[in-house]
């Protein structure tokens, strides 16, 4: 140490333990997916021994996904005045006791596996998508926010940023099944939601405005998916799976089930009858789809 939701379905050809024949975020799912990870941690210790160390330390020698994860972050977020020791306690502590939290990271793990092709693992993700290691450490943070414990969930706040080039205000409310993929760049306002299942790229912004109080950030629906670089501002709020095109710049309502696209952003197939899809693209990754219906798109 140093002191500074859905099936149970698995890609083909995958390592797996014995699995529930649906995942509810009960504490069956969570020892399942734990003994999962420390099968693919073994798996990789015996195929790459420079990493057999690393491996035991941060997940075989630990009895629980909690106890592995809050030592890992507790390592990723230290510093010469916030103690790794320091650090490990506190996320214990939080994830110990809160069932809700530990559901959220087996949403999050679940989500980042199975959207994102480039996901090897559990234990891939766990150890190494700092998108999924912001979203935890900031579920520790709203925790300490809401216990009037202000001052310690703004510092964490800023290790996160400093750490993982996330920002996400500690007073922000993040569902589960969130997929922070990439991650870098992201910023989260203070009065800021993200429901469940939703899946965000890198360098997006969930702003406010300008210098106006209040609530003055997006609500961002179930199932909605943000691409890269898309930016929304204003307490406004983006439709139950509707999708949010990449670059884009939104500053009104969009309806559930529709895409917007575009700076200023506009709805495929026109503002009084929007296109609708059927598909939850928080889930589904589909970020290119509308292309064909979108008349004026030249190269």
């Amino acid at each position: 140490m140093c002191n500074k939701s859905g099936d149970a379905t698995m890609p083909a050809g995958e390592l797996r333990v014995s699995s529930p024949s649906r995942l509810t975020g009960s504490g069956e799912d969570e020892a399942w997916l734990w003994a999962q990870i420390k099968a693919e941690s073994r798996r990789d210790a015996e195929s790459e021994p420079a990493l057999a160390s690393y491996l035991y330390s941060t997940i075989l020698s630990h009895s629980s996904l909690e106890r592995s994860l809050s030592f890992h972050l507790g390592n990723k977020l230290c510093s010469s005045t916030l103690l790794s020791t320091l650090l490990y306690d506190l996320f214990l502590d939080t994830f110990s006791n809160d069932p809700e939290l530990r559901s959220a990271t087996v949403a999050d793990l679940r989500a980042a596996r199975m959207r994102d092709p480039a996901c090897m693992s559990f234990s891939h993700c766990l150890l190494n998508y700092k998108g999924f290691l912001a979203c935890q450490a900031h579920r520790v943070a709203h925790k300490l926010w809401n216990q009037m414990r202000q001052p310690l969930a703004l510092a964490l706040q800023s290790r996160i940023a400093d750490v993982f080039a996330v920002d996400i205000h500690p007073a922000a409310k993040i569902g589960k099944g969130v997929l922070f993929d990439h991650a870098t760049g992201v910023v989260v306002g203070e009065t800021a939601v993200v429901g469940n299942n939703v899946s965000i790229l890198h360098h997006v912004t969930l702003g406010g405005t300008g210098k106006v109080g209040g609530d003055r950030h997006p609500k961002i629906g179930d199932g909605v998916l943000i691409g890269a670089g898309a930016t929304i501002l204003g307490n406004i709020k983006i439709g139950e799976g509707a999708k949010i095109g990449a670059g884009s710049v939104v500053l009104i309502d969009v309806p559930p089930r529709t895409t917007a696209v575009g700076n200023p952003a506009r709805l495929m197939g026109g503002k009084e009858k929007p296109a609708m899809h059927e598909d939850v693209p928080g889930e589904s990754m589909d970020h290119t789809s509308f292309i064909s219906e979108w008349s004026d798109y030249i190269i």
